[in-house]
């Protein structure tokens, strides 16, 4: 039961940083897309490439990227903002997989502990023996504990993995809806000519 509690702890924790980066990681896109049109109408393109470094998220750096190449055309920009939004899709996917690794780990463990009760179970029986229910009742109720917990911890972990999940794919469109608008404004203001 102790390697399952542990399973536990090691899962709430990328669980809660998880969760931190990617509240973090969350821009307000459209805001961001005004101030950069905004930017790119007064000051240009060092003047829009200032306010990606200032603000925080994925969505900034993909727009740096594209801003940092807007000289070499729109083709170019295209192929930066793809490769650069890989990147940052990687950022956000990181450390998931262990939180399916817990999901996965904490039942089969649990039923690991189960066996491990009933064989239990059946050597008190050999040493009393007697196969009378006091005997066999007290190994099977703590082996099924292990279970019922394993079960548990990998019941809580699903839940907060698919929220990360649901999470990062609604980030991960906001970055493509967002690049293409980026895209309609470079040309837009024709920046490859510039």
């Amino acid at each position: 039961m102790g390697i399952v509690l542990v399973c536990l702890i090691l899962g709430l924790a990328i669980v809660i940083e998880r969760i931190v980066y990617l509240n973090m990681a969350t821009t307000n896109s459209n805001k961001l897309l005004k101030n950069i049109e905004d930017s790119l109408s007064a000051g240009g393109v060092e003047a829009a490439k200032e306010i990606c470094r200032n603000t925080k998220g994925p969505v900034a750096s993909i727009f740096y990227q594209g801003l940092d190449r807007s000289h070499e055309g729109i083709e170019m920009v295209e192929k930066s903002v793809v490769s650069y939004g890989g990147v940052q899709m990687g950022l956000l996917e990181k450390g998931i997989s262990w939180i399916s690794l817990f999901i996965a780990l904490a039942p089969m463990l649990g039923f690991m502990g189960t066996v491990i009760g009933m064989i239990g179970a059946f050597d008190a029986i050999a040493a009393a023996g007697d196969i009378s229910p006091a005997v066999v009742a007290d190994g099977i109720k703590v082996a099924l504990l292990t279970t019922v917990f394993g079960l548990i911890v990998a019941i809580i972990l699903q839940i907060f993995y698919n929220y990360i999940v649901a999470k990062v794919d609604s980030i991960v469109n906001d970055m493509e809806n967002a690049s293409i608008s980026l895209i309609d404004i470079l040309v837009k203001h024709d920046l490859s000519k510039k």
